[in-house]
C-alpha cells in the first residue's frame, strides 16, 4: 500500500516521471496483478466468503488502489498542458475578444473578434468590464446564406456562472440555424413591389418602451410585407432549436446561466430584426431637417413590462425589485430568492423556464430608405449609461466606420466611470452595420487606411456614412 501511495504522489498532478519507469512496463505489471486479483475474487469457493468478509475486503481495496494508480500513470504529463494554457492566455487581446474568435476555423465572411474590422460594411468591438470574465459576444457574417447582398449581425450578453460559454455557443450556432431555415427560399422573392408603402414605426428616442404593444412594426399595423410571415417563422424555429441545443449540452450548465440575443439580417433594402432579452438595436437615420436622429428598432424585454410580468406570474414566477435596487425589476423562483434575472426572455436559464421565462424572440421588419445611415446593436452595458441619441451621435462622430464600434464602447466605459464611480463597469459589446451601398462596397483595405489616417486628425470628424449622406443630399 505504501508503494501505491507513493506512486500516486509521484505520478499525480505536478509530479515528475521517473526516468527508469516507462509507462508500458509499469502498467503491464500492475494490470497483471489487478487481473489476477479480480480472477481470484471471482473463482473463490463459497466457504471463503466469510474469510473474505473478515479480512475487510483487502483484495477489493488493493484492486481499487492498483486501478487508481493505473489511471494516474496513464494520464499525459500535466505540466505541458498547463504551459499551453498559459501561452494562450498571454496572447489574449486587451479588448476582451479572444484570439481564437478571430483565427479559428470559421466560415468565409464570419468575423467574431476585436481589432481592425475586416468588413467594409460593419464594425464590431467588445471590452471587458470589472465584473470578471467578459460575458459579451458578437459576430458579423457577410455573404450570409451564400448570398452576396446578405449580412448577419448579432450581439449576445451572457449572464450567470457560465454566461460567457452560453453567449459564445449561441454566437457560433444561431447564425448557422438561421441560415439553414432562411436557405429554403424565403428571401428569393423579396423586391420593392412586395413591400407596402411606408416603413415600420420606431420607438421615440427620448422615451423607454413600457409595453410590448408599443413595439415597432406591430403586425396589427399592417406594415409587414407578405413574406415576413415565413421569415418570422424561421426566426422562431431557429431560436427554439438553439435553446433546445443548450438544454442538451453536456459541458455547459445552463440551469442558472443564459444569454440575450439581438440579431439583424440585412438583405438588399430589407432588415429583419430578432430580439431576445434586454440588448437593443437602434437605427441612425435622417429627420425632416436632415438631422441625424435615433430610432429604436427593438423593445427591451424586461420583467418591468406589464405583459411580460403577467406571463411570468401566471406561471408561478415572482417579479419584484430589491430594496437597494428599486429601479431593477427581477424574476425569482416561486419559493427561493434566486436567481434574480433582470430580463423576461433569454436563452438558457432553465431553472426559470417553467416559471415564465421563454426563448421566443420579438421579430421586426424595417424597409431601408435613403435617409437611413446605420444600425447599432449593443448590450445593456452601453444602454445603461448612454441614450439612443447619444449612441447615434457618438458613432456619427467616430474617426471612421472601422473604428465606430470601438469609439462607442470606449465612450460607454468612460460614462460608467463618471456616472457610477463606485459601481463595477459592465461588459460592453457593439456591432455597427452601415447601410449606405457606397460605403458597403468600399474595400476593407481602404477602410483600414482611412482609420490610420483619421487617427491623426481631430476626433470631431463625421463618419464616412454621414459624409456620404451629406454629399448625396
Amino acid at each position: 500500500m505504501v508503494a501505491v501511495a507513493a506512486g500516486r504522489r509521484a505520478g499525480g498532478v505536478g509530479g515528475r516521471r521517473r526516468s527508469g519507469c516507462g509507462p508500458g512496463q509499469a502498467q503491464q505489471k500492475l494490470l497483471a496483478i489487478a487481473v489476477a486479483a479480480r480472477f481470484a475474487e471471482a473463482v473463490a469457493p463459497p466457504s471463503a466468503e466469510a474469510s473474505r468478509a473478515g479480512s475487510g475486503g483487502c483484495c477489493v481495496e488493493l484492486l481499487e488502489c492498483l486501478l487508481g494508480a493505473l489511471s494516474v500513470n496513464a494520464a499525459p504529463p500535466p505540466a505541458q498542458h498547463r504551459r499551453a494554457v498559459h501561452s494562450i492566455r498571454r496572447r489574449r487581446p486587451r479588448g476582451g475578444g479572444s484570439a481564437d474568435d478571430r483565427h479559428a476555423d470559421a466560415p468565409s465572411g464570419r468575423i467574431a473578434g476585436n481589432g481592425a474590422s475586416a468588413s467594409a460594411a460593419a464594425s464590431l468591438y467588445t471590452m471587458q468590464g470589472r465584473k470578471g470574465v467578459n460575458q459579451d459576444a458578437m459576430v458579423v457574417w457577410e455573404n450570409f446564406g451564400s448570398k452576396d447582398d446578405t449580412i448577419f449581425c448579432g450581439v449576445f450578453d451572457g449572464h450567470g456562472p457560465n454566461g460567457h460559454l452560453v453567449a459564445k455557443r449561441v454566437r457560433d450556432l444561431l447564425p448557422v440555424k438561421l441560415s439553414a431555415n432562411l436557405g429554403k427560399g424565403e428571401f428569393k422573392e423579396i423586391s420593392t413591389s412586395d413591400v407596402k408603402s411606408g416603413t415600420t414605426k420606431g420607438v421615440a428616442t427620448e422615451h423607454r418602451v413600457e409595453d410590448t404593444d408599443a413595439s415597432p412594426g406591430n403586425e396589427e399595423n399592417g406594415e409587414y410585407p407578405e413574406f415576413f410571415t415565413a421569415l418570422r417563422a424561421s426566426f422562431l424555429q431557429a431560436f427554439y432549436v438553439m435553446d433546445r441545443d443548450l438544454k442538451a449540452h453536456r459541458n455547459i450548465d445552463c440551469e442558472f446561466s443564459g444569454t440575450t440575443a439581438v440579431t439583424v439580417i440585412k438583405q438588399g433594402q430589407n432588415l429583419i430584426i430578432g430580439n431576445l432579452g434586454d440588448s437593443r438595436a437602434v437605427l441612425g437615420t435622417r429627420g425632416e431637417h436632415n438631422q441625424l436622429v435615433a430610432l429604436q428598432l427593438t423593445v427591451d424585454l424586461k420583467p418591468s413590462i406589464p405583459s411580460e410580468a403577467e406571463r411570468i406570474r401566471q406561471q408561478s414566477g415572482r417579479v419584484f425589485s430589491l430594496p437597494d435596487e428599486p429601479d431593477v425589476v427581477r424574476v425569482w423562483l416561486p419559493t427561493f430568492n434566486l436567481p434574480g434575472l433582470a430580463m423576461a426572455r433569454s436563452f438558457g436559464d432553465f431553472c426559470l423556464k417553467k416559471y415564465g421565462i421563454i426563448s421566443m424572440p420579438d421579430v421586426f421588419y424595417h424597409r431601408i430608405t435613403d435617409k437611413d445611415e446605420f444600425v447599432v446593436l449593443a448590450t445593456d452595458g452601453v444602454w445603461d449609461v448612454l441614450s439612443n441619441a447619444e449612441a447615434v451621435s457618438i458613432i456619427s462622430n467616430a474617426p471612421s466606420q472601422a473604428s465606430a464600434a470601438r469609439f462607442l464602447v470606449e465612450s460607454a466605459h468612460r460614462a460608467w466611470r463618471t456616472r457610477y464611480p463606485t459601481s463595477k463597469t459592465d461588459d460592453c459589446a457593439v456591432v455597427c452595420l452601415f447601410l449606405k451601398t457606397e460605403a458597403a462596397s468600399t474595400s476593407s483595405s481602404a477602410v483600414t487606411k482611412d482609420l490610420v489616417k483619421n487617427r491623426e486628425m481631430s476626433s470631431g470628424k463625421h463618419s464616412l456614412a454621414v459624409k456620404t449622406s451629406t454629399q448625396g443630399s
